[in-house]
């Protein structure tokens, strides 16, 4: 029975001025990928019982930042510590959290999880453990005095290119409690799904028509422009103001159909999504510089997301010209960071796609 069924109920039963609340718990995981390069070299300069820290990273509402000891806390010279630290206590209060810290080969698999080194048997995750609550308190750390020996790190396997990859996944339990009062429940608000239903779906009440590749789109001139600059300027600031039929050269029907879904709806298309791979190969490049053309800087951050998933050394060099022509800064250090690896970048200058 739903809490306003139940509510009714008892209301029903005599009890006229009622109230109720419910306790709310969910957990929120995020994760923190920490490198420190020049591992070997920092290792040598700082001395036991120093510690080095990580940016601070948000999960769950809380700050949390990774404390790394090179050589060691003060008594545990020789080994490597790993803490956690709840960074943002004066601001969010006391969190309880578990969490898990793994040291990363070269290809992103765990070899120390949690302080216990890894076997191939053993599957990603599999460790577990007891929430842990991290109270306001300025000093305070959880982790591990002796996560890995420090001559237990094999440099082939945990330091490629010198550095070292520590990956944090932290689990946050959140609590809240929704009170309800005598009265009716007011439902949550579903304008986003009813402006979608009456404006792109129906297309009642629109008064532009863009021809596009030999095809011809319905729309709102208002909603073009409220969305796009370039829009703007084209439909309320121009001759084609005054006109209900605009022409939108060199782009294809396809991707400026996918274009104009966004605009409505701040989405891709279901099925672009449900087939990211196809995406990734045919469309996200042209959707990038049509995002581009029109100032659609979310779309664009979108297309430039699922490009930086896809780079290989059969593309990293048209992946990077591309991501210089149209100023992707996030693309580019992408394709720069996957060209560090000397290997990478040995293999992708031998490929006849780099020229």
């Amino acid at each position: 029975m739903s809490m306003s069924a139940l509510m009714s109920t008892l209301r029903a039963a005599g009890r006229k001025h009622l109230s109720a609340g419910t306790l709310c718990t969910k957990t929120i995981t995020g994760s923190y990928l920490f490198r420190i390069q020049q591992y070997k070299r920092l290792q040598n300069m700082v001395a036991n019982g120093t510690f080095i820290k990580s940016g601070t990273f948000s999960v769950g509402g809380h700050d949390w930042r990774i404390h790394c000891y090179p050589n060691g806390e003060a008594g545990n010279e020789g080994y490597i510590s790993l803490y956690l630290k709840h960074a943002s206590h004066d601001k969010t209060g006391d969190a309880t959290a578990d969490f898990h810290m793994s040291i990363l080969d070269h290809a992103g698999r765990p070899l120390c999880t949690d302080g216990k080194i890894q076997s191939s048997n053993i599957a990603d995750g599999e460790t577990q453990g007891d929430a842990k609550n991290f109270p306001c308190d300025d000093y305070l750390t959880v982790g591990w005095e002796d996560f890995v020996k420090v001559h237990d790190l094999d440099e082939e396997e945990y330091l490629k290119d010198g550095c070292l990859s520590i990956l944090c996944d932290v689990t946050v339990l959140d609590t809240r409690t929704t009170h309800y009062r005598a009265g009716s429940v007011v439902p949550p608000s579903d304008l986003h799904r009813q402006l979608t239903e009456v404006l792109w779906e129906s297309k009642e009440g629109v008064d532009v028509e863009i021809e596009v590749g030999g095809e011809t789109f319905p729309a709102h001139r208002w909603m073009l422009a409220a969305r796009s600059p370039v829009f703007k300027a084209e439909l309320l600031q121009s001759s084609a103001a005054l006109s209900s039929r605009i022409r939108v050269d060199n782009m294809d029907a396809g991707v400026f159909k996918a274009l104009l879904h966004f605009i409505y709806t701040d989405a891709l298309p279901e099925e672009m999504v449900e087939r990211q791979e196809t995406l990734a190969t045919t469309m996200a490049k042209p959707l990038l510089v049509a995002a581009d053309r029109y100032k659609l800087e979310r779309l664009k951050l979108i297309c430039e997301d699922i490009l930086c998933e896809r780079i290989n050394v059969q593309s990293v060099g048209a992946t990077l010209a591309f991501a210089d022509q149209h100023s992707c800064r996030l693309l580019k250090e992408a394709c720069m960071e996957f060209l560090a690896d000397p290997a990478n970048l040995e293999a992708a200058v031998s490929t006849r796609t780099w020229f």
